[in-house]
């Protein structure tokens, strides 16, 4: 799963901007490179691009003995993609009505792991148990669930509703990738209670203790991507999502005066 978190970490960034993802090369270095790891890894890599409409046409297989442990390894990936210059997302347009769709996640994401390792004492810790409060599941199969790739239904999307802003919510949580896609005087208002945040986060957050600012300024809590429509589109694009392989998007919010986000 580690190859479509690579994948997913790059493409998604890029349909913020409304291009779509061409090629895509990746990089793995390891002290031993061992056929069968590096090939689950190329694989997973493959599904990520597969998901996401990109080529894989190329890549870097490094071994280094001495600087990398036997069983360590590294992956890094890169992306390419195209957008009419006409057609990049502009948050120029962006007003107080606007509406905030959220596009559920499927986990952690790629983001806050050292945190969780912390949190859950991960060496030290059976990851195999299934656990009533992530409904039966393990630790460890919650925590590795690959990210999800948004791609497809946010370019179908694109097709049909006037766009104004797109995050993807990654490290740094609300606060810190929202903003991003926001015009300057205008603040993403959004109630605390209409967030559906996942057990995972629950739990995560009363065994570590973590005050609610700081898990909403580390995980995604449930929200994997953000976006701002037209008040007049949002049903529109709220009827694309779910018919493109988003069938859990919904509201989140509303744009109103001000800076950031508001969590109310």
């Amino acid at each position: 799963t580690i190859g479509i978190d690579c994948v997913a970490m790059c493409v998604n960034d890029i349909i913020c901007c409304g291009a779509k993802p061409l090629f895509f090369l990746d990089y793995i270095a390891c002290g031993k490179n061992v056929p069968e790891r590096i090939e689950s890894i190329v694989k997973g890599v493959c599904d990520g691009c597969v998901q996401s409409g990109a080529a894989l046409i190329g890549g870097e297989t490094a071994e280094m003995p001495g600087f990398y442990p036997v069983d360590e390894y590294d992956l890094a990936g890169y992306c390419t993609g195209v957008v009419d210059k006409s057609k990049i997302i502009d948050n120029k347009t962006m007003q107080t009505g606007d509406v905030v769709i959220a596009l559920p996640s499927s986990g952690v994401h790629s983001n806050g792991f050292s945190l969780v390792r912390k949190v859950f004492d991960v060496e030290h810790t059976d990851l195999h148990k299934p656990l009533e409060a992530l409904d039966g599941a393990s630790l460890g199969e919650t925590l590795l669930t690959p990210t999800k790739i948004y791609v497809k239904p946010m370019l179908a999307l694109l097709e049909q509703v006037a766009v104004k802003g797109i995050s993807h919510i990654t490290g740094g949580g609300f606060y810190e990738n929202i903003p991003r896609s926001l015009k300057k005087g205008c603040c993403a208002r959004i109630k605390k209670e209409d967030v559906r945040i996942p057990a995972l986060f629950h739990l995560m957050q009363e065994t570590g203790h973590i005050s609610e600012h700081d898990m909403f300024n580390t995980f995604n809590m449930g929200v994997g991507m953000v976006l701002t429509v037209p008040a007049a589109q949002a049903d529109k694009a709220l009827e694309s999502l779910h018919a493109n392989g988003e069938p859990e998007a919904y509201k989140l919010g509303v744009i109103a005066e001000g800076d950031g986000v508001e969590l109310c």
